[in-house]
C-alpha cells in the first residue's frame, strides 16, 4: 500500500499536479490546500483526477464545512476527525491548527483539538495525519527559534505512539523528518511524502 502525504499547497496548483501525476492507493491533503477558503474549486478538479481516494483535511485556511462542500462536488473524501482501514493499518485524520496570529478561518483551541484527537486512541497500527505538527519538535520550529505546534497533538504521539505521522502548517519545516519515541513523522509540505507500506521498516 503507497499513500502520498501533502499539505500547504496554497492554490499552487501546477505542483499539485505533479503530485496528483505520482502513483499511489491513497492520497492524503493536509491542510491549506488554498488561502483563506479561495479557489477551491480550482485546486478540487486537479484532485479530481484520483477521486474517492483523495482525502481531504481542513488547514487553518480552511473550514471543515467548506471541505465538505468541496469533496461533495468534486467526489473527493472529507477526512477530518474520520479514519479509515487499508493495508492492515487505521489511517485517520484531523484537520486545523491551533490559535496563530492571523486569525484564520480553520483554527481551534488546544481542548478542541485534544477532544478530537482522542478518538483515535487505541486505534492500532496507526498513521495519523494531522495540519498542525506536535508543540517543541523539529516539525513545528519556525526561523530556527519559535516552536509553533500543537500542545494536544505533541500529547497524543507521545501516549499513543503511532506508527506514523504527518502533518503540514509550518512551512519553515517542510521536508523534516524526526522520529519521536517509536513514531516516525514527517511535515510533509507541498511537495510530498511518498510511503510505500510493504517496504518500509519500523
Amino acid at each position: 500500500m503507497r499513500i502520498l502525504v501533502f499539505s500547504d499547497i496554497h492554490g499552487d496548483i501546477r505542483a499539485l499536479e505533479r503530485l496528483m501525476d505520482i502513483e499511489a492507493d491513497y492520497y492524503f491533503a493536509a491542510g491549506d490546500i488554498v488561502s483563506w477558503g479561495r479557489g477551491l474549486d480550482a485546486v478540487g478538479e486537479i484532485l479530481a483526477r484520483r477521486g474517492r481516494n483523495v482525502y481531504v483535511l481542513p488547514g487553518n485556511h480552511e473550514t471543515g464545512d467548506e471541505i465538505l462542500r468541496m469533496c461533495g462536488r468534486h467526489g473527493l473524501s472529507p477526512f477530518h476527525g474520520r479514519f479509515i482501514e487499508a493495508g492492515g493499518y487505521h489511517l485517520a485524520g484531523f484537520g486545523y491548527s491551533t490559535p496563530t496570529p492571523f486569525n484564520t478561518p480553520g483554527e481551534c483551541s488546544e481542548d478542541e483539538m485534544a477532544a478530537g484527537l482522542k478518538v483515535f486512541s487505541g486505534l492500532n497500527p496507526l498513521a495519523l495525519i494531522c495540519h498542525c505538527p506536535p508543540l517543541d519538535t523539529k516539525l513545528d520550529l519556525m526561523h530556527g527559534t519559535t516552536h509553533a505546534g500543537s500542545r494536544a497533538v505533541r500529547e497524543f504521539i507521545d501516549s499513543n505512539q503511532p506508527g506514523y505521522f504527518f502533518c503540514g502548517h509550518i512551512h519553515e519545516a517542510h521536508g523534516v523528518a524526526v522520529k519521536l519515541g517509536r513514531t516516525r513523522a514527517w511535515n510533509t509540505g507541498k511537495q510530498g511524502v511518498l510511503v510505500d507500506f510493504d517496504k518500509i521498516k519500523s
